[in-house]
């Protein structure tokens, strides 16, 4: 019986690698001068970033990097280095257990940099590709309250990229079948470095710019006539879309598999975000409305019976005030059932009318026996202030209250005040 494989008792002979020096650190280095360490030698000998014919060579560096990073990162493995040796990690020799390693290279990439080892072609595999699903378009949909109120049917014209129908998508021309990118190798998608601060890099996954994301290559003579190679054309679509009555802002109306379209992909959506534009006359909050009802003096006072206002659809809302039911400016006036139809059922919510009082212009009484009757008619003033002293002043009318505070005053008139003749920061004393 065969004893072992044709390297059997190889490693026994061989010189063991000294993590440290692999590193080209100090055996008592601290945490942060290893890690300083293994980023600086990962960026040598990562690699994407040497050339083709030294690319097996730099791959074993990076591993042998990395797996001196995952021991002496870790105190109790790297005790087990520095009393042991590699022997504590090898299974053929009792190692691997506790302090056993298994260095996954994507695992310290990513908590290094940002990336793995799964480029195009590389270690990891075939490489990034493109989504199966195409991205989602959203765009804005600016919407009336009346529209949202009664609901609307909207049709617009939209121009889209879809599949090209005379090449079916290869980008090529009958009976010709394209390569495969030799930039990303068949994956659509290709990585690239950016450096993101001193000494660190970041990898990048983008859509290739030679072959535009496709994963395959035309040659220019090649290429389909229609869409010149880019796989898809430009078309103009009429499309539909259904606005619900009692629809909210920021409702999103989905027109599904409506996106752009690109071969191997399904398309994504197009997606609506609902903006309710202001209202000059009703306010909305849910399902609720609220507007401004204006009365006279004379309906304040007296009552009424009128139409007060033109709602959403067109209607007349109609009340009828009863006589001896004073009305007052902020008085507010509930109508259920008239405020936004909800989207399911027959519900609405309701209208809250808020009144304000139009006074008369002044003079708009001209005799004095017409001041007199309104005397009359009205209730008495309130009985006299006694006080026993009394001045009689003087007074303006204002728009507004925001003059309300700027007699405050500068220093003198306030809490603070400043002696001119201070010195480092103490008063002085008068001489009498």
């Amino acid at each position: 019986m065969d004893s072992g494989g044709p390297n059997a008792g190889a490693d026994a002979g061989a010189e063991e690698i000294d993590l440290y020096e692999l590193l080209e650190i100090d055996k008592d280095a601290s945490q942060d001068q290893i890690k300083k360490a293994y980023r600086k030698a990962a960026l040598q000998h990562h690699p994407d970033k040497v050339p083709e014919d030294r690319r097996e060579e730099s791959e074993a560096k990076f591993k042998a990097v990395s797996q001196a990073y995952e021991i002496l990162k870790d105190e109790e493995k790297r005790h087990l280095y520095d009393t042991h040796g590699m022997a504590a990690f090898d299974p053929s020799r009792g190692g691997g257990g506790p302090g056993g390693v298994e260095v996954d290279l994507n695992d310290i990439l990513s908590q290094m940099f940002g990336f793995g080892m799964g480029g195009p072609g590389g270690p990891g595999g075939a490489g990034p590709r493109r989504p199966r699903r195409g991205p989602d378009e959203d765009q804005p949909y600016k919407v009336t309250l009346e529209e949202l109120y009664k609901g609307k049917t909207v049709k617009f014209s939209a121009n889209k990229q879809v599949v090209c129908g005379t090449c079916k998508g290869s980008g090529a021309k009958a009976n010709v079948k394209p390569q495969q990118c030799d930039k990303c190798r068949g994956a659509g998608m290709a990585e690239a470095f950016r450096q993101i601060g001193p000494g660190l890099v970041r990898k990048e996954t983008v859509i290739c710019d030679r072959c535009e994301g496709s994963g395959n290559f035309c040659k220019e003579k090649d290429r389909c006539k229609k869409c010149k190679g880019k796989r898809t054309t430009s078309e103009t679509k009429v499309l539909e879309i259904y606005i619900p009555r009692g629809s909210q802002n920021g409702e999103r109306i989905v027109l599904e598999g409506e996106a752009d379209q690109h071969p191997d992909q399904t398309p994504g959506d197009i997606v609506f975000h609902l903006q309710e534009e202001p209202h000059d006359d009703f306010t909305r909050i849910g399902n609720d409305l609220s507007a401004e009802l204006t009365v006279t003096l004379a309906e304040a006072l007296g009552g009424f019976s009128r139409t007060v206002l033109t709602h959403l659809d067109g209607r007349g809302i109609h009340l009828e005030r009863e006589r001896g039911n004073i009305l007052r400016p902020g008085d507010i006036l509930k109508v259920p059932g008239e405020g936004m139809p909800h989207k399911r059922g027959d519900a609405r919510g309701d209208l809250y009318l808020i009144v304000n009082v139009e006074f008369p212009e002044d003079g708009w009484l001209k005799e004095d026996k017409e001041y007199d009757a309104l005397n009359k008619l009205l209730p008495p003033p309130p009985p006299e202030i006694k006080a026993d002293e009394v001045d009689e002043v003087e007074y303006e009318e204002v728009d507004s209250l925001d003059q309300m505070g700027g007699n405050a005053g500068g220093p003198g008139f306030g809490g603070e005040w400043e002696d001119e003749d201070e010195e480092d920061g103490q008063p002085q004393c008068q001489p009498q």
